[in-house]
């Protein structure tokens, strides 16, 4: 049995192995990676952009060119905070220098564990397995000039894709079937990461402490989306009272319609 890496104990145990890691980043990124030292909860100082945000794993290559930045969340945050982490992580290099050099080449990976919320500006839903930002420059013929290469990339194994690649097919498998088919998981076991990850999650190498940790851990946020849950309620009742639609209103809260039906009917 596996354990669930929707659970951020389960998930930094795995991801923040070297064995791990590297094949997560050669798979997904295609670069092979020097990992150097592997950080959670990587926080700068002096604070980038004012803001103290917090990075789960971050690690840079041994050749200090090449950082990577793992973020899971089970919540979309409408791309936002993602939006902002990549961008500070790119800006937090001028600090130091004397030019405007930008020497590392920065990748921020974004593990998604609940399907997507939120839908494009013309109203269409985004349904994704994978999604890639670049930041190089193209000609109005749409030729791309290397320049950069800063890479985002952003997984939902919750859109599954037959176009997928199956070197990121296999780590998408993993995350998805730790979730929602622990004891049966249906895995790639001839690829050595996700045959390392399988062992450091399996349940019976979780430590009683490990155990206890990511059963708090999912305790809290059962917790907190119970609370959340309850305000947007809330919220869906005063805007009852609007001309909004029923959909908008859904759209608005992340309550559903059938919610919203029943909260008319008080």
């Amino acid at each position: 049995m596996l354990g669930n890496l929707d659970n951020e104990i389960i998930f930094k145990k795995a991801f923040t192995d070297r064995t791990v890691f590297k094949a997560f980043v050669r798979d997904i990124l295609g670069i092979d990676f020097e990992v150097g030292t592997i950080e959670t909860e990587k926080k700068f100082t002096p604070k980038i952009g004012y803001i103290d945000f917090e990075l789960d794993i971050y690690a840079e290559s041994i050749d200090k060119r090449v950082c990577v930045e793992i973020q899971r969340v089970e919540y979309d945050h409408h791309f936002n905070r993602f939006l902002h982490y990549f961008l500070m992580l790119i800006a937090e290099q001028q600090k130091n220098a004397k030019e405007y050099n930008i020497d590392q080449t920065v990748y921020m990976i974004v593990v998604l564990t609940a399907p997507y919320t939120i839908t494009e500006h013309n109203g269409k839903p985004i349904l994704d397995e994978v999604l890639l930002l670049h930041l190089n420059p193209q000609t109005l013929q749409g030729e791309v000039r290397d320049l950069y290469g800063h890479q985002f990339v952003c997984l939902n194994p919750n859109h599954s894709d037959q176009a997928t690649p199956q070197q990121m097919r296999d780590w998408l498998d993993l995350i998805y079937q730790s979730i929602h088919n622990p004891q049966r998981p249906v895995l790639n076991i001839h690829n050595e990461g996700i045959q390392k990850a399988i062992q450091l999650i399996s349940f019976e190498n979780l430590t009683p402490e490990e155990r206890t940790q990511a059963k708090n851990k999912e305790a809290a946020r059962v917790t907190i989306a119970k609370i959340e849950h309850r305000k947007s309620i809330e919220i869906a009742k005063n805007l009852l009272q609007t001309n909004l639609s029923d959909a908008e209103i859904a759209n608005h809260t992340g309550v559903t319609i059938e919610q919203i039906n029943q909260l008319r009917l008080k």
